[in-house]
C-alpha cells in the first residue's frame, strides 16, 4: 500500500479482465470469454508467467528505488534493475497494462501483490509482521489477506489504473471468500517524519480501529520527539482506503530503508460504504 493518487475516473466505466496465475479458483471459460479490455484501454490480469511478475518489480523498483528513493534489499542473484524480496514468491500478482491501438498490451503500469492465507503458511508469516506485531489479528487469519507493493506509473496516476485494481481485488476476495484485506500504507518522511507524525495524531481520532484489532510497531515512529501538531492532509490512496471504510490498526512503523512510515491498514469487505459496495461487488 504504497502512496498513490487517487484516480478520479469513475469505475463505472471500467471493467476489468479476468485471467488467475495460480489463483485459488481460476475463472470459468465463459468468464474468460466474457472478458475484454476496459473502455479505458487497460487491462487487468493476474500474472500467468515470471516474465509478467518480472515487469511487476520492474516497476516497483522504478517507482520505490528511482522515484522515492528506497534502499531495495533484494536477494544475491536479482538482476539490476528490479524489486524482488522474499515474499514475491508466494504472492499473487496483480498487473494492469495499457491496451495499444493495435490491441496488443503495452508494459505493466500498475501493480498489488496479494499474500492469500494459505500462502502466508507458506511463506512462514505476512510481510506486515516484520513491521509490526499482528498478535491480535489472529481470529482474522483463515480468510485475511495481505496486500503490498502497489505501485503506478507516474505517467498514469491521473488514469483508472487503481479503480480496475481495486475492483480485480474485490472481485478476487469475494470469489475466494476472503473478507479482510491488511497492509501498510506509507506516509514519505523527507521532512523528517514530522507531516507523518502530524497525519497519525488526526487520523488516531478519526479512524483509530478498536482495541480488539489494534497493533503494535516493532521499530515504531517516534511520534513524541516529532511535531505531531502540523495540519496534515491524508495522501490520496490513504484517504481513498478510508473512503472505502478502512481503519487505522495503530501507531506507525518507521521504514529506514524506504524512508517512510507505515501505518498498519485494514479494510473488511462488510465495511465497504453502499456507494463502494455497488462500484466493486454488485
Amino acid at each position: 500500500m504504497r502512496d498513490l493518487p487517487l484516480p478520479t475516473l469513475p469505475f463505472s466505466d471500467l471493467r476489468p479482465v479476468a485471467s488467475d496465475r495460480r489463483s485459488l479458483h481460476p475463472p470459468k471459460a465463459d468468464e474468460k470469454a466474457a472478458a475484454r479490455p476496459t473502455a479505458a484501454r487497460l487491462d487487468v490480469a493476474w500474472a500467468r508467467s515470471d516474465a509478467d511478475i518480472r515487469q511487476a518489480q520492474a516497476l516497483r523498483y522504478q517507482v520505490f528505488a528511482e522515484e522515492m528513493g528506497a534502499r531495495l534489499c533484494t536477494p544475491k542473484g536479482t538482476p539490476p534493475g528490479l524489486d524482488v524480496d522474499a515474499f514475491d514468491a508466494f504472492c499473487e500478482h496483480l498487473l494492469v497494462r495499457e491496451v495499444r491501438k493495435d490491441g496488443d498490451l503495452g508494459k505493466v503500469i500498475g501493480t498489488y501483490r496479494v499474500l492469500t492465507p494459505a500462502a502466508a503458511k507458506r511463506a512462514g508469516g505476512l510481510y506486515s509482521e516484520t513491521e509490526f506485531d499482528l498478535t491480535r489479528l489472529r481470529s482474522l487469519r483463515d480468510r485475511m489477506v495481505e496486500l503490498g507493493r502497489s505501485c503506478i506509473h507516474p505517467d498514469h496516476r491521473s488514469g483508472g489504473a487503481i479503480m480496475v485494481l481495486w475492483g480485480a481485488l474485490a472481485e478476487f476476495m469475494l470469489r475466494n471468500e476472503l473478507d479482510t484485506m491488511i497492509g501498510c500504507a506509507s506516509v514519505s518522511m523527507r521532512d523528517g517524519g514530522h507531516f507523518a507524525a502530524s497525519l497519525w495524531k488526526q487520523l488516531e481520532k478519526t479512524h483509530l480501529a478498536s482495541i480488539e484489532w489494534q497493533v503494535r510497531p516493532r521499530l515504531p515512529l517516534p511520534v513524541e520527539e516529532l511535531r505531531h501538531d502540523l495540519p496534515a492532509e491524508a495522501p490520496p490512496l490513504i484517504k481513498g482506503y478510508l473512503r472505502c471504510g478502512a481503519r487505522i490498526l495503530g501507531a506507525p512503523a518507521w521504514d529506514p530503508d524506504f524512508n517512510t512510515a507505515d501505518l498498519p491498514m485494514m479494510m473488511r469487505i462488510a465495511d465497504l460504504p453502499a456507494r463502494y459496495r455497488r462500484h466493486f461487488i454488485e
